[in-house]
């Protein structure tokens, strides 16, 4: 059973960062998709930014919303996925939750394409 184990996230000031982590109970396979997702209360639970690695290449992906803002690194030796967010808004507040699936997926931004969630972590960012 693959575990998923979010740290990070809290609370600050608009124009702040914040740097969430998701860390694997077990290695990060060769083809995979991890993603980050935000729900905010009444609302569907959106992509934020998902990798996802084959042999042949990967693809990453990052809503509108974020770009330039977020980025999502990982390092593979701690099976730990990153989402770096900078210049925080307070429209990003909401509930992040890492995903992942160990095997190449068809729609990264998708619900339904992962296996594995994290447990969910709360940001807050006030003006």
């Amino acid at each position: 059973q693959v575990q998923l184990v979010q740290a990070g996230g809290g609370s600050v000031q608009a124009g702040g960062s914040l740097r969430l982590s998701c860390a694997a109970s077990t290695f990060i396979h060769q083809s995979y998709c991890m993603a980050w997702f935000r729900q905010v209360s009444g609302k569907e639970r959106e992509a934020v930014a998902t990798i996802c690695n084959r042999i042949g290449g990967g693809s990453t992906y990052y809503a509108d919303s974020v770009k330039g803002r977020f980025t999502i690194p990982q390092d593979t030796d701690k099976n730990t996925l990153y989402l770096q967010m900078n210049s925080l808004k307070p429209v990003d507040t909401a509930m992040y939750y890492c995903a992942a699936s160990w095997a190449w997926v068809r729609d990264p931004t998708a619900n339904e394409e992962y296996k594995y969630w994290g447990q969910g972590t709360q940001v807050t960012v006030s003006s």
